[in-house]
């Protein structure tokens, strides 16, 4: 694996802000979504959610919003275990509004995860919050305006403590306060992308691809409004 520094494993003399329309185009053409299989509108509670918290902190789910509100770190679950290939789309705004964890920072995933310690279900070892509690992940991981805002970085995560293989690494595109990020992961065989607001992020053939696990949102000392969360079947071109 390669670990790519801001713009300089991309085509030569080219920055990642140019080429993002027209990786747009040509990548979203093939990854079209078909049959929704899971939802949450965040109307009633935390019941579909698993919340790892490291040191308090609130995680709520009503009227249309999870708001995660936490002085460090804290990992949240959708217990559904997800098969691709398939899509996941949600909106998040990290808030900026004068409060004590309003840091930011670090929105973050975690996909297609699953614990070498309890491979058959994810929910059997116990973990806290804090980072170091999920190197024992077979996952990817995205973390997106992480480090205090100044990094945006995939991982592969191969369950070994100590060991984050570290798959792209960028100083932009970043977080925007109180601006709506519109999310879109795909998982679909060995392609793994991850979209922002229109802009392929992250896009990465893996030759072992991992294809099925959980998904979680995750963070660190910050606050965000998380609203419109979907998984959809791809339709697979003919």
């Amino acid at each position: 694996m390669t670990t790519r520094r801001a713009f300089g494993a991309l085509a030569a003399g080219a920055a990642l802000a140019a080429l993002a329309p027209a990786q747009t185009a040509s990548a979203s053409a093939d990854h079209r979504r078909g049959r929704l299989i899971a939802r949450d509108d965040f109307r009633h509670g935390l019941g579909q959610w698993a919340t790892e918290l490291q040191d308090g902190g609130s995680v709520t789910a009503s009227r249309g919003v999870m708001e995660i509100d936490v002085p460090s770190g804290v990992t949240v679950w959708f217990k559904r275990k997800l098969a691709g290939p398939y899509v996941i789309e949600y909106t998040a705004t990290p808030v900026s509004a004068g409060g004590v964890n309003d840091r930011v920072s670090d929105l973050n995933n975690f996909w297609n995860a699953v614990d070498v310690r309890s491979p058959d279900d994810l929910f059997a070892t116990e973990r806290g919050g804090a980072l170091d509690e999920y190197d024992y992940l077979k996952t990817y991981y995205s973390g997106y305006g992480a480090n205090y805002n100044t990094t945006t970085r995939l991982r592969r995560y191969v369950g070994q403590a100590g060991v984050r293989p570290l798959i792209h690494d960028y100083t932009e595109p970043l977080l925007v306060a109180n601006r709506p990020h519109h999310v879109r992961i795909v998982s679909h065989g060995s392609t793994v992308q991850w979209w922002n607001n229109g802009r392929l992020v992250f896009d990465y053939a893996d030759p072992e691809p991992y294809t099925s696990g959980h998904f979680a949102f995750r963070t660190v000392w910050s606050h965000f409004r998380i609203t419109d969360f979907r998984v959809w079947a791809l339709r697979i071109p003919s």
